[in-house]
């Protein structure tokens, strides 16, 4: 019995139920995912317990704005899981700029911008977006997955970096902000602090793969 494959938006692919992206560059795994090689390209299985964009779209996702040649500003990119994954979505046309704080997870990062020249890793605090504005210019998308408290703000103050009608997603991660609320309380808190600048598009709740995140999609006004 042969593969079942489906190409779900542009760049983005279920194979046997699981999501997948055409690998940029052959061979070459960033965590440890299964490649698949398929009518001769080669695909990246995409985990959905390392990625909330991933379990976002098992859940469903309608609103995926990203797109062959976009340019992208991640915060919070870690050690660049979901980034690249982004990374083959853009394809060499687009740019995945991956802000991350903890020098650390830079380190791990650097290795997979290395082989991804569609990825540009900056050490830097997404609360001062004046610190790498220059090198970015206009986005078309923001992803922000940031364990901070001024989770909104953070995302306020990198608005500008944002065209008009670009989309931003946004994972609340309610833990991070207040334990002692219930997670839904956080989220309409969060994404109240963002009316007039951004529009609430669609929410996903991420269970099972992550609990008390909710992985929102908000248009720029």
């Amino acid at each position: 019995m042969g593969m079942q494959f489906k190409e779900l938006f542009d760049g983005v692919y279920t194979i046997n139920g699981k999501i997948a992206t055409a690998n940029l560059v052959k061979q070459n795994r960033v965590y440890g995912e299964e490649l698949i090689s398929l009518n001769g390209t080669e695909y990246r299985l995409w985990n959905p317990y390392r990625s909330k964009l991933a379990a976002a779209l098992l859940k469903g996702l309608k609103s995926f704005g990203i797109k062959r040649g976009d340019t992208v500003l991640y915060l919070g990119a870690a050690t660049g899981t979901t980034a690249s994954h982004v990374s083959d979505i853009v394809g060499t046309e687009g740019r995945v700029f991956c802000v991350e704080i903890s020098e650390r997870n830079v380190r791990e990062l650097l290795n997979v911008c290395e082989a991804r020249e569609n990825m540009v890793p900056l050490l830097a605090d997404a609360r001062f977006p004046e610190r790498y504005d220059e090198a970015i210019g206009v986005c078309n998308i923001i992803y922000q997955d940031v364990a901070a408290k001024d989770q909104s703000d953070i995302l306020k103050i990198n608005s500008r970096l944002l065209k008009k009608g670009g989309y931003a997603y946004f994972i609340i991660k309610s833990q991070s902000i207040d334990i002692s609320k219930a997670p839904e309380r956080v989220f309409e808190s969060e994404l109240e602090n963002l009316k007039g600048l951004f529009k609430v598009v669609e929410r996903i709740g991420l269970e099972p793969y992550d609990s008390m995140h909710l992985f929102s999609v908000l248009k720029r006004l």
